[in-house]
């Protein structure tokens, strides 16, 4: 996700966890999830541009939670962490560049304390999204503030695809990011905690994320590097949904994949789907099994195609993630690609005004399906096509 989440699906389509008691889930949410996610990394929806000033940028984002109302939404999924870096004065890791267009440099206002507090003025849930691994969206470390941790722990840092990530596999990683992102559930009463699909990077051909000298070191007892990069994934899913419930008793907890677990000619339990990522395979995350093992309250997995799609069915997908909830007591939401509603470069089901609003007649067949979040507040407002107002008017 972030602002390249619906990109990097489309593209993914071309081509033992601890016995230990299980922490409880918090309650169920009792009305339908009506939410959509704001992303700040590279600036895609929120602020607009870099080196605005406080004032203009804490009217952007006031807009912002005033079109969710508008649209009857009840739930923000708002960006915090896009970058290893912070939309509050974080004491981990310095205020993110997408404000004021220099790392580090103090923006004069608290975004997501203004967030926090202005959703919920509105009567809007404010999910805090954070991307635990994503360092920056390019290979060079001298483009960091110094203090930064990716530069006073170099070897906790790989490059990647034009990007830099922090290694999951390091003990020490898994634990920072941890505190970094629980330092804002400790100082505001945000409704939940929200990470996106990224947990190792999407594969780029030609290249090998280099996590060896962490694998020789920690992966004694795996088959395979994919059995210890999963297991890695598993400890940083279940040690974060315990944290949460010891820091700030209530908040819920949920993740939001790409939409296809497996393939079904790589598993037979997979989806009837030839998609050319599978979180299992390529990302390295388990999430089938999160949601078995009671880990997350919810599960939000990003079915950004149409209905019909040959290589991912959003039917198909659909029903599977229903089953795949089923009994569990984890709440399923669906992600829709409304970014892709109106988009000339996209099938011509997208053209359609009335396609997603067929999603969530279809969705609405399994009581499984609990809520959808639109993807995301740039076209949550412009409403490209009148895709969300169809929406609005037909289910809201």
């Amino acid at each position: 996700m972030a602002g390249a989440v619906g990109v990097l699906g489309a593209l993914a389509l071309t081509g033992s966890s601890a016995a230990r008691p299980r922490s409880p889930r918090q309650p169920r949410r009792r009305t339908e999830m009506r939410g959509m996610w704001l992303a700040s990394v590279a600036n895609r929806d929120w602020p607009s541009r870099k080196g605005l000033t406080a004032d203009q940028q804490r009217a952007e984002l006031l807009v912002h939670l005033d079109t969710a109302v508008r649209r009857k939404l009840n739930a923000v999924i708002f960006q915090v962490r896009p970058t290893a870096d912070a939309l509050w004065p974080s004491p981990h890791e310095p205020w993110a560049e997408c404000l004021t267009g220099k790392q580090g440099q103090d923006p004069g206002w608290d975004p997501l304390g203004t967030a926090v507090e202005e959703a919920h003025r509105r009567g809007l849930e404010l999910h805090a999204w954070f991307n635990p691994y994503r360092v920056a969206n390019h290979t060079d470390p001298t483009r960091l503030v110094p203090s930064h941790p990716a530069r006073v722990h170099p070897g906790w840092v790989v490059p990647y695809g034009g990007k830099l990530y922090y290694r999951p596999g390091l003990p020490e990683v898994r634990r920072f990011v941890q505190d970094a992102m629980l330092d804002a559930v400790r100082r505001y009463p945000v409704d939940a905690v929200h990470f996106d699909d990224y947990f190792y990077p999407y594969p780029v051909e030609g290249e090998t994320f280099d996590d060896a000298d962490a694998f020789a070191r920690y992966g004694g007892g795996f088959a395979s590097v994919g059995d210890w990069r999963r297991h890695t994934t598993d400890l940083l899913v279940r040690e974060t949904g315990e944290r949460i419930r010891q820091v700030r008793p209530g908040v819920r907890f949920g993740v939001s994949p790409f939409g296809v677990w497996r393939n079904a000619d790589r598993d037979p339990e997979g989806s009837r789907t030839r998609a050319g990522v599978g979180t299992y395979d390529d990302l390295y995350a388990d999430t089938r099994k999160w949601v078995r093992e009671g880990w997350l309250d919810y599960v939000c997995p990003q079915l950004y195609w149409n209905v019909g799609f040959g290589q991912a069915d959003y039917a198909e997908l659909v029903e599977w993630w229903a089953g795949a909830v089923r009994g569990s007591g984890v709440d399923l939401y669906v992600g829709e690609a409304l970014y892709k509603a109106g988009d000339p470069a996209q099938p011509a089901a997208w053209q359609d005004p009335a396609e997603l609003s067929r999603h969530l007649t279809l969705a609405g067949t399994f009581p499984e399906v609990r809520g959808h979040v639109f993807f995301s507040g740039r076209e949550v407002g412009a409403d490209r096509i009148g895709a969300m107002g169809r929406v609005v008017a037909d289910h809201y």
